[in-house]
C-alpha cells in the first residue's frame, strides 16, 4: 500500500457559505445537494483526513497511514523537516456566500497563541478558540471559475477617496490620520476604529454608504460589492471593506498568494486552494463565528499591498507551476494531451493529484500499474513511488512539497 499510487476518498465540509451544486457536480453526485457544500479536503489534517482506497478492502485514513509509514509516504527529508506530518492541505472551495474578513498568524504567533489557549484549557473545537494548532497558514488560491476576493490593503489615497464619498463625519478623524500619519499607524487606527464601533454607529455609516452606492455609484464594482455584502450580512461593518482592501477578480487559471498577516476575504466562485496544514483563522467581520478584534489587530500586517495576480510558469511541456515563497507546498497544473505525456521528477515528497477536467491515466513506472482519474477524482502518490507519468486528455492539479 505505501509503495503504490492509490485513489483517495475526500471529506466534504458543509458550511453555510457553500454551494449546493459546485462540489456535487465536480464529484459526479446528484445536484443540488441537501446541505450547502463548501470545501473538499484532500490531505491528512486531523480534523478531516482523506481515506486511502485499497482494492479488496482495508481502506485507511491517510493520517494513520503516514503515522505508520512516514518515510515511505513523505520521504526522508519531508518526514524529518515536518515531524512526520504532511505539511500541506489541499482543498476545493465552492463559495456561494462571502467568507469572513480574516487573517492568519505567522509561525511564531501560531505557536504562542496555541500554547496560550491550551493553558486556558480551551477545547480544540471550542467556538471561542482562535488557534486550533501551532502552525502558520500561508495559502494559495487558484480560480476554477471567475473568482472574487478581497486581498490586502489598497493604497491609502484610494481608501480615503472611497470612504470620504460615503462615510462623511463619523470617520473624519480616522481618515485624517490615514492621510497624515505613517501608513502603518493610519491603517491600524482606521481598521481598529471600524471594528470596535458600536452597533448604532455601524448602522449609521452603512446606511450612508449603501445609500450613496445605490443612488450615485451604480456599476462601480467596489460599491456593488458593498451593497451585496450588506445584503448578505446586515449590520456588519465588514461590508465596508471593499473600500479598504483590493477587490480582485481572478479568471480561471489565475491565482493569488496570501502570506501571514494579510487581511482578506473570499467573496464568490470555485477554486483550488493549497496551504500549510493548519486551521488557524482570526476573523474581523462578515461572519457569525467568533471574532477577536484585539488578536486580529496583533496579527495583521498594516501596509499597502499592491495587487499581485499569479500566472503559472512553464516547468515542462505539460506542466506549469505557480511560484510562491512557501516551503510547505507547491501547486502546478498539468495538461496531458495526445502529443504530451507528463513525467514526474525523481526527487519529491508525497503528491496529491486532482483531476478537474477530462480523463487521464496515471502510470506507476515502478509497479507497472495504472489508475484512471476523471473529473473530481484524486490520488495520492507516495514518495516511495520512484517515477510516474500522466497521459490522456484533461486537467490535473498537483499538490506537492515546495522546498526539496
Amino acid at each position: 500500500m505505501v509503495n503504490s499510487i492509490h485513489l483517495l476518498k475526500n471529506p466534504i465540509m458543509q458550511y453555510a457559505w457553500g454551494s449546493h451544486t459546485a462540489l456535487a457536480e465536480l464529484t459526479g453526485r446528484p445536484a443540488p445537494s441537501v446541505q450547502p457544500e463548501a470545501e473538499l479536503w484532500m490531505g491528512a489534517h486531523p480534523k478531516a483526513p482523506s481515506t486511502v482506497i485499497v482494492d479488496g478492502g482495508g481502506d485507511t485514513s491517510l493520517l494513520k497511514l503516514i503515522d505508520a509509514h512516514p518515510v515511505d509516504i513523505l520521504g526522508q527529508e519531508t518526514a524529518a523537516a515536518y515531524g512526520n506530518r504532511l505539511p500541506y492541505l489541499f482543498k476545493v472551495l465552492a463559495i456561494e456566500k462571502a467568507l469572513s474578513i480574516q487573517a492568519h498568524p505567522d509561525l511564531s504567533q501560531a505557536r504562542d497563541g496555541f500554547q496560550r489557549e491550551n493553558r486556558r484549557q480551551l477545547a480544540l473545537d471550542a467556538p471561542e478558540r482562535n488557534y486550533r494548532d501551532g502552525n502558520h497558514k500561508p495559502e494559495l488560491i487558484c480560480a476554477l471559475t471567475p473568482f472574487w476576493a478581497l486581498n490586502g490593503f489598497r493604497a491609502a489615497a484610494e481608501m480615503e477617496t472611497y470612504l470620504r464619498q460615503g462615510c462623511g463625519p463619523p470617520l473624519e478623524s480616522a481618515l485624517e490620520n490615514l492621510s497624515g500619519a505613517p501608513v502603518v499607524g493610519g491603517l491600524k487606527g482606521l481598521v481598529g476604529r471600524l471594528l470596535n464601533m458600536g452597533a448604532k454607529e455601524i448602522c449609521a455609516i452603512l446606511d450612508a454608504v449603501v445609500g450613496y452606492a445605490r443612488e450615485r455609484q451604480p456599476g462601480d464594482p467596489v460599491f456593488d460589492w458593498v451593497i451585496r455584502l450588506h445584503d448578505m450580512f446586515p449590520g456588519d461593518i465588514g461590508a465596508l471593506f471593499p473600500c479598504i482592501l483590493n477587490l480582485v477578480r481572478l479568471e480561471p487559471g489565475q491565482a493569488m498568494y496570501l502570506p501571514a498577516g494579510q487581511l482578506h476575504a473570499y467573496l464568490g466562485g470555485v477554486g483550488v486552494e493549497l496551504m500549510a496544514n493548519s486551521d488557524n483563522v482570526l476573523r474581523g467581520g462578515l461572519t457569525s463565528k467568533h471574532v477577536d478584534v484585539p488578536e486580529l489587530l496583533q496579527v495583521v500586517v498594516f501596509e499597502e499591498q499592491p495587487l499581485k495576480t499569479l500566472f503559472p510558469r512553464e516547468k515542462s511541456p505539460c506542466e506549469k507551476v505557480y511560484a510562491t515563497p512557501a516551503e510547505e507546498f507547491e501547486l502546478s497544473v498539468i495538461h496531458p494531451s495526445d502529443g504530451c505525456v507528463y513525467r514526474s521528477g525523481g526527487k519529491r515528497s508525497a503528491e496529491i493529484l486532482l483531476a478537474t477536467d477530462g480523463r487521464v491515466a496515471v502510470f506507476d513506472d515502478t509497479k507497472d500499474t495504472t489508475i484512471e482519474l476523471v473529473r473530481g477524482m484524486a490520488a495520492i502518490v507516495p514518495a516511495s513511488v520512484d517515477r510516474y507519468s500522466i497521459s490522456g486528455r484533461g486537467t490535473v492539479y498537483r499538490a506537492g512539497v515546495g522546498a526539496l
